[in-house]
C-alpha cells in the first residue's frame, strides 16, 4: 500500500479472515492514544493492573495485581516487547473488563474502515472469532502512522527501558536488516503463523505492506522485504499526500468511547392517552382510591395534576355527579347520565377480587357440526382413514393419485467428505500447515474447516465440509506437490 495516497499496489488473499496474534496491539495503543487525547487518561495516569492482566501468558512483563503503572510504560512494552499483560492492563482499565474493550475495539475498527475484522481482547491470543485480514492491518498501520505521528517513532526503537526492565523490540531484526523500515509490529501464536505490519520510507515514497501466516521469522521477514520492495517500484515518484478520513463513530459513541457503563434512567413523566377513533365518544376513565377495608385491585396510568375520582358504592348520584365533574374538567364529550351510572355501579359492586365465570358449552355444540342423516338411513362408524372419496357417479371412473417420489442427496454430492494431510508431533504444526495449505489452494478450500484430531500417535491434520469431487480434486492437487493427502468419507 502506498501510505500517502491509501492506493493498494498489490494484493493476494488480503480479504482472508485469520488469526492477527500481537498485531491486535496496534489497535489497542490506537485506542490509548485516542483516549489521551481525549482526555480519558494522560500518559502519567496510574494503572492498577487487573487480575486478568496479571493472569496472562508470554511475552509479559511479569505485572503483579493491584500493582500501579504508569500508561506510558504499559504503552512501551505493549509496543515494543509485545507484552500481553502490559496490552490487557490498558484494555481492561479503559474498558472496564475485557469483553466491554473488545466491543469499543469493534467500534473502532469499523469507525476506521476495519469492515473484516472482529476481537475478543486486548493482546491477540487466540479466541474464536478474534480475526481481521492483511488489508485491515495496513489499513491501521496507516491510520497510526497519520492520526497519531507524535507516539509512532515508538514502533521504530529497537530497545527502550521502564523501571526495573530493559525492553528489546520484537521486530528488531527488521528493522536492522532492510533499509528505511521504521516499523510496525509482529505477531505470533501457533495458530497465527508469524505476522508482520511493516512500514519503510524512501525518500518522497512510504509503503506499508502485511504479511500473515509466515512459516518463520526469517521467511516473514524476506516475504516482507520483497512486498516492500514491490511497493516501491510500483509506487509513483510524486504523489498527493492524502490523510486517511477521521474515524466516524455512530452517534452514541462519544459516551462509549469514554470507556465508561453509562446506566440511563427514563423516567416518564407523562402518559399520553390514544385519541378515540373517530365519531365515538372520549372514553370515561374511573379510579377507586384503596379504603381500609378494600384493596385497589387494578390501577391505571394517572397524570399527577389530576385529582382523585372516589367513588361511594351505595350512593349511585353522588357517582353521577364525580363522573359528570370529571368530564367536565377534561372537556369530554358529555355522556348520558344513565349509561355513566350504570358503568360505575357494575364496577363498585362488584366483590372483592371477583371473577366472570365462562359461559357453559352448548349442549348441542356438536351437533351444529353433524351432517343431517336421513332416520331411514343406517350411519355407519366412520373409517379410521379415508385414502379416496366416492365420486358422486358411480360409474366414472376413479381418478388415481398421482405417486409421490422421494428422493435424497447423495452422499457424495452433500459436504460431508474431507481430506487428511498428514499427522505432525504437535498441535500447532498441525496448525500452521492447515493454515498455509488453505492459503495456496484458496479456490479448491474455499469454504473447508480446519480441524486438528489428536491421536495416540500424533496430531492429524484435516479440511472437512468438502463435497466428494471437490476433496478428489484437492487430493489431486496436494499430491502432485507431493504432500500427503487421503480423502476421509463421511461417518469416518
Amino acid at each position: 500500500m502506498d501510505a500517502r495516497t491509501g492506493e493498494v499496489l498489490h494484493a493476494t488473499n488480503a480479504d482472508t479472515r485469520l488469526h492477527p496474534a500481537s498485531l491486535t496491539k496496534m489497535l489497542t495503543l490506537y485506542i490509548a492514544f485516542e483516549a489521551i487525547r481525549k482526555g480519558e487518561v494522560s500518559l502519567d495516569t496510574e494503572i492498577r493492573v487487573s487480575r486478568n492482566a496479571s493472569q496472562e501468558p508470554p511475552s509479559k512483563l511479569g505485572l503483579r495485581e493491584g500493582q500501579k503503572i504508569k500508561l506510558r510504560y504499559l504503552i512501551r512494552a505493549a509496543a515494543i516487547k509485545s507484552a500481553n499483560d502490559a496490552a490487557t492492563a490498558i484494555g481492561d482499565y479503559l474498558g472496564g473488563s475485557e469483553p466491554a474493550f473488545a466491543a469499543r475495539m469493534d467500534r473502532t475498527a469499523k469507525a476506521l474502515g476495519m469492515t473484516s475484522s472482529t476481537f475478543k481482547n486486548a493482546n491477540g491470543l487466540t479466541r474464536d472469532g478474534h480475526l481481521s485480514t492483511a488489508r485491515d492491518m495496513a489499513t491501521l498501520g496507516r491510520h497510526l502512522l497519520f492520526d497519531y505521528p507524535e507516539y509512532y517513532n515508538l514502533f521504530g526503537r529497537k530497545q527502550t527501558s521502564i523501571p526495573g526492565h530493559t525492553l528489546y523490540n520484537t521486530n528488531r531484526k527488521f528493522l536492522s536488516a532492510y533499509k528505511g523500515a521504521d516499523g510496525i509490529k509482529t505477531g505470533y501464536t501457533n495458530a497465527a503463523g508469524f505476522n508482520l505490519v511493516a512500514s519503510a520510507v524512501r525518500g518522497d515514497k512510504r509503503i506499508i505492506a502485511a504479511v500473515f501466516g509466515g512459516r518463520s521469522t526469517a521467511w516473514r521477514n524476506q516475504r516482507m522485504a520483497e512486498l516492500l520492495d514491490m511497493g516501491f517500484d510500483r509506487a509513483p515518484r510524486n504523489a498527493p499526500r492524502q490523510a486517511p478520513a477521521a474515524p466516524k463513530y455512530a452517534p452514541q459513541d462519544p459516551l462509549l468511547m469514554a470507556g465508561k457503563t453509562v446506566n440511563r434512567v427514563i423516567s416518564v413523566t407523562k402518559s399520553l392517552r390514544p385519541k378515540a377513533r373517530p365519531g365515538q365518544p372520549e372514553p370515561v376513565l374511573v379510579a377507586q382510591a384503596a379504603t381500609p377495608t378494600q384493596e385497589l385491585i387494578s390501577q391505571g396510568d394517572q397524570d399527577p395534576d389530576e385529582g382523585e375520582v372516589l367513588l361511594a358504592a351505595a350512593d349511585t348520584d353522588q357517582i353521577a355527579q364525580q363522573i359528570a365533574e370529571l368530564v367536565a374538567s377534561k372537556s369530554y364529550d358529555p355522556v348520558p347520565a344513565p349509561e355513566a351510572i350504570e358503568v360505575a355501579a357494575a364496577v363498585v359492586e362488584q366483590p372483592k377480587y371477583a371473577r366472570l365465570n365462562p359461559m357453559a358449552r352448548p349442549k348441542d355444540l356438536l351437533k351444529q357440526f353433524t351432517p343431517a342423516v336421513p332416520a331411514t338411513t343406517p350411519v355407519a362408524p366412520a373409517p379410521a382413514i379415508v385414502a379416496e372419496a366416492k365420486p358422486a357417479v358411480a360409474k366414472a371412473p376413479a381418478a388415481k393419485a398421482a405417486p409421490v417420489v422421494v428422493t435424497r442427496m447423495s452422499a457424495s454430492a452433500e459436504a460431508l467428505w474431507g481430506v487428511n494431510i498428514g499427522r505432525y508431533n504437535t498441535k500447532g504444526i498441525a496448525e500452521r500447515i492447515l493454515l498455509t495449505t488453505a492459503l495456496s489452494e484458496i479456490e479448491t478450500l474455499e469454504g473447508a474447516e480446519r480441524k486438528v484430531l489428536q491421536k495416540p500417535t500424533g496430531w492429524e491434520a484435516n479440511f472437512v465440509g468438502l463435497t466428494r469431487d471437490a476433496a478428489d480434486r484437492t487430493c489431486q492437487r496436494l499430491t502432485a506437490r507431493n504432500m500427503t493427502c487421503f480423502m476421509v468419507g463421511p461417518g469416518t
